[in-house]
């Protein structure tokens, strides 16, 4: 429980699922600006510690993602942390299980997919998690996989990054490479083509490669020369914590702009990257386009267009911020994103 001393969030629900052995946490963050919102993450740890500080982490970069772009919700997180031996054929009963501990919190905490779950696995855990579930699929009434719309604001984002580093958003002739090429990367990459941008990938998924390496002809990357690689915009697309003393060194690029959640590994990392002139696009910013879209559309009635526009609009204007403040402050842009984040908690005392 040592994590849970420098916190600082709400509190946190955790329950051992005898019937599987799997870890149900859900961590909640912050209530402060609405009831609190955040995925679903399903997966193996090396240890509950882990699977706990994950949680952690990721609640309170969802509450850090909906003050910065003025969304109404707090921050919350959900991990149900798999054992080692787990029975595949259990998942759809620990998913039942799992959404009527949603539901019995009545409302202080609503979710969607993550890491490891989908909009088929929202099916499910809205069987007993109504209406506290976002991002089931269309034929049960939601708004489908929210990879797409994330990618939007993440392509967004790297067309402002492009505009404040050479005073131009257009993107024809940038090489970004893209790490991770699931829902969120794969639908990037396909962005970056359409915009005659120079698109690199780099994945470890045999699918993935088969795609977009054999059928599109776009150049794959060895996971182990990512960091070492020339191009315009690196675009963490998979799992966070990946920028780091050692990484940031080797980093051949002029900007990070990508999906993943808490890319950095530790806050002195974004003082790293200012210090070797790399400009970092907080990830909370720019992959707000999930969060955003899928509770506009099934929450507030907006329409698909509506939902992409402002995720587009926001992103934009958010960004444009938070680049102005820390060249204005002389601070990083992750301190420039927390400060506006901040204002907004502050507001709402």
């Amino acid at each position: 429980m040592e994590p849970l001393k420098h916190w600082q969030g709400e509190h946190v629900v955790i329950r051992f699922d005898e019937a599987t052995g799997a870890w149900i946490i859900i961590a909640i963050h912050s209530t402060r600006l609405g009831p609190a919102g955040g995925g679903t993450r399903m997966k193996m740890y090396p240890s509950f510690d882990l699977a706990l500080q994950d949680a952690l982490n990721l609640a309170r970069a969802m509450t850090l993602k909906f003050a910065v772009t003025e969304h109404a919700f707090g921050g919350g997180k959900a991990v149900i942390a798999l054992p080692q031996n787990f029975d595949a054929r259990e998942r759809a009963n620990l998913l039942r299980r799992y959404g009527a501990l949603v539901h019995q919190l009545g409302g202080t905490f609503y979710t969607g997919p993550d890491v490891g779950t989908a909009s088929s696995d929202m099916d499910v855990i809205a069987e007993t998690g109504a209406p506290y579930v976002f991002g089931r699929t269309p034929g049960a009434g939601g708004a489908g996989d929210s990879g797409p719309i994330t990618a939007l604001g993440v392509f967004t984002g790297i067309q402002v990054a492009c505009e404040q580093l050479y005073g131009s958003s257009d993107l024809r002739g940038r090489r970004v490479l893209v790490q991770g090429a699931g829902s969120v990367g794969g639908t990037l990459i396909h962005h970056l083509r359409e915009a005659d941008a120079v698109a690199l990938f780099s994945d470890v998924d045999a699918r993935a490669i088969q795609h977009f390496r054999a059928e599109l002809g776009i150049e794959l990357i060895a996971p182990e020369k990512i960091y070492a690689t020339a191009c315009d915009i690196f675009s963490p697309c998979a799992l966070g914590g990946i920028l780091n003393r050692e990484t940031i060194a080797r980093l051949n690029c002029r900007a990070i702009v990508g999906g993943a959640n808490n890319q950095l590994a530790e806050m002195h990392d974004a003082e790293r990257l200012r210090a070797r002139g790399i400009l970092y696009a907080p990830d909370y910013v720019v992959n707000i386009g999930g969060a955003m879209g899928i509770t506009g559309i099934e929450a507030l009635g907006w329409t698909r267009a509506e939902a992409e526009q402002r995720v587009r609009d926001t992103v934009q204007r958010v960004l444009r911020r938070v680049f102005a403040i820390a060249a204005a402050e002389q601070i990083t842009t992750e301190n420039a994103a927390r400060q506006i984040a901040a204002e907004r908690l502050e507001k709402s005392q």
